[in-house]
């Protein structure tokens, strides 16, 4: 008899747990099944995609989609011939669309972890051993499941400023931003980073007065500085307005509106800024807390980020980390890499992310993409360099469908011609820039990319001439 109940004991462990169901968490969950690992994954929220699908990267792009094409109807259909009249927004209809693709792929999610028969526990994990992890369940009551390798997906949270409390209808983060009940008159948005513009620019389309204050002397600081300020001349055009060195002091929700206090970041004389919502977007920081780490001795950062090593395990045995839970970019993709790469590593393969050729994109109109080191980081490395730049204005297919306003930019190592980064401003660059990330990740140099044939006219041939500048002279400049 206790033969039997050990044997369904053993039966009933998993080899990998995964603690979150996000971009990390869900792809080395189905990648560990793949590879014949009896899997778990737990997640909180009830439906997987975490952060990115459910209140992050997916909405987002839903809402800017649908805001651009409002954007094209109201001021450039009628220069391309096409003319109506009494156009409106339908907001509800908007966030239904958005809504609706959310729906569909977290559901997708669920049919692909059916499929590769990936245990789904839904529910708050937490670590009570380094094999096991208590639930509390969502439907009630609480479970423990148990596990030979534990990783922690757990992603991140809003980072909160001092002073400024969150409530989602008046003060919002980029969860509240993404369904508004109606079109602000007057938006702010603290931050000047990715979520924070690309936020700006939904409502900015829909028709709001959108003013971004940033501490820092710059927009996007990971960006490349000549690209930067040509991005920042362009929302311009588009009525952003940038308070820049600006700190946030106060903030007052007591009446119809909010009234921030503001003072320049180094001190000195304050002034009231008014507006109908404010969009706290400051960053993002990773959710570490309350899982069970101290009782374990599981050791982060002052950041509470997990320290793991280069395969991803953290100081006790059997319990690994990934995504946005340890140090590196907060990005979907990096954390998809991270999941593929740890349960690889699990499984006794070899699993590598290459954190160098991680691509970023700003998916505002046009896109922003870069992959690689920027201008700025390789004069700081003492590398001998050459750049080469390609207006939009000069590309056939920019030019013809009238969006032409960008540009691109090769950075590569002055003896060898080995592209070091590279940094696109154009209409589709997240889809433009894998061609870079490929040349990244395989060493390839601007000549390389420039004797490598593009079909005309597209937009990607941008890059080609941009290569073809940095070794040598672009034909159509």
């Amino acid at each position: 008899m206790m033969l039997a109940i050990l044997a369904r004991r053993r039966a009933a462990e998993s080899d990998v747990v995964v603690v979150g169901g996000g971009p990390g968490g869900y792809v080395a969950a189905i990648k560990a099944a793949q590879l014949g690992l009896k899997t778990t994954c737990i997640e909180k929220r009830g439906t997987l995609g975490g952060t990115c699908l459910n209140v992050g990267c997916i909405p987002s792009k839903a809402l800017l989609h649908s805001s651009h094409m409002y954007h094209e109807a109201k001021s450039s259909f009628a220069h391309h011939g096409v003319k109506f009249s009494n156009l409106e927004v339908d907001l509800p209809a908007m966030m239904a669309q958005k809504d609706k693709a959310v729906a569909g792929l977290t559901k997708g999610i669920e049919g692909l972890f059916k499929k590769n028969k990936v245990t789904y526990v839904k529910g708050f994990g937490k670590l009570s051993s380094p094999s096991e992890v208590s639930v509390d369940l969502i439907d009630g009551g609480s479970t423990v499941v148990k596990g030979k390798n534990i990783i922690i997906a757990t992603g991140s949270d809003v980072k909160s400023l001092p002073g400024i409390t969150i409530d989602e209808k008046k003060v919002v983060s980029s969860t509240g931003a993404l369904c508004l009940s109606e079109i602000p008159k007057k938006l702010v948005v603290i931050g000047a980073g990715y979520i924070g513009l690309e936020m700006g620019s939904v409502w900015n389309r829909l028709g709001s007065e959108v003013t971004v204050v940033e501490f820092a002397p710059d927009i996007v600081p990971s960006m490349d500085g000549e690209v930067r300020k040509q991005f920042q001349r362009m929302l311009e055009k588009q009525k952003f307005k940038f308070m820049l060195k600006t700190k946030v002091v106060g903030c007052d929700t007591s009446g119809d509106g909010v009234k921030l206090t503001l003072e320049p970041a180094a001190g000195g004389e304050q002034n009231i800024l008014e507006a109908d919502v404010v969009l706290v977007s400051a960053g993002r920081t990773p959710f570490t807390s309350g899982i069970g780490l101290e009782t374990l001795g599981v050791e982060t950062d002052k950041a509470g980020r997990i320290l793991v090593d280069k395969r991803f395990m953290t100081n006790v045995k059997g319990v690994y980390a990934i995504g946005d839970a340890i140090p590196g970019p907060m990005l979907a993709h990096k954390a998809e890499e991270d999941g593929v790469a740890c349960v690889e590593f699990i499984a006794g393969k070899e699993g590598h992310v290459d954190y160098d050729t991680v691509p970023g994109v700003v998916y505002t109109h046009p896109e922003v993409a870069s992959v690689g080191k920027t201008e700025e980081q390789v004069t700081a490395l003492g590398i001998p360099y050459r750049v080469g730049k390609f207006p939009l204005l000069a590309n056939s297919r920019a030019k013809a469908i009238d969006d032409a306003e960008g540009v691109v930019k090769v950075i590569a190592e002055k003896e060898t011609d080995k592209i070091l980064g590279v940094h696109i401003m154009a209409p589709n660059a997240g889809e433009i820039i894998h061609e870079a990330v490929i040349a990244l990740q395989y060493g390839a140099s601007s000549e390389d990319v420039a004797r490598t044939c593009h079909a005309h006219p597209t937009v990607s041939e941008a890059l080609k001439e941009a290569c073809l500048q940095t070794f040598d002279k672009a034909i159509h400049i």
